[in-house]
């Protein structure tokens, strides 16, 4: 790895964790007992991911975890993330080191689309952005609304995927996981 590289990629990889915990964690472990697991099962978003609601149009529809997980979850995740963050400028796919880096950007442009023109009041839906992958949970009244939201999403610049989860009965468990289980 040259210089270049190592100085963009490697504080990318330490802030994720892949490494392992930060001294301040192994401290906090230490007070919890030798060897002691500190996963409490807390759910948080970790790594900052945008997550929002962009509409409630419909009733007692489950909030999804988005990009809550777990500790050991985030453990998990790390070194995906920053082989991702990373491969998409090495590939020249990318003009940012960092595919997360285009996050808020895509966040922000959900946003203002919707503000010009929300054809989904009929739904309740939330966005999670992740390495310019936009996940659409919730509910939907009509299941062709799922191919609509990811049309929608994909039109938006910097997204490379989008992915509409959704239900549409409401009899149905949800296809995704939930923030707080039912």
């Amino acid at each position: 790895m040259g210089p270049t590289l190592r100085r963009l990629v490697l504080p990318m990889v330490v802030a994720a964790g892949v490494f392992g915990p930060s001294l301040a964690d192994a401290d906090a472990g230490a007070d919890a007992g030798a060897g002691a697991d500190t996963d409490t099962g807390e759910l948080r978003n970790w790594f900052n991911d945008p997550f929002f609601q962009i509409s409630s149009g419909v009733r007692d529809c489950p909030v999804p975890a988005g990009p809550f997980v777990s500790e050991s979850d985030r453990r998990v995740q790390a070194h995906r993330r920053a082989e991702k963050g990373t491969t998409c400028w090495l590939a020249r796919e990318c003009d940012r080191p960092n595919a997360y880096a285009y996050d808020e950007d895509i966040a922000a442009a959900i946003k203002a689309a919707l503000r010009e023109r929300n054809p989904f009041a009929a739904t309740s839906l939330w966005v999670t952005v992740q390495g310019r992958v936009v996940y659409v949970e919730g509910c939907v009244t009509r299941a062709s609304q799922e191919a609509e939201i990811e049309a929608f999403v994909r039109s938006l610049p910097h997204v490379q995927q989008a992915l509409a989860i959704v239900r549409s009965d409401a009899s149905t468990r949800p296809p995704y996981r939930l923030r707080h289980p039912m």
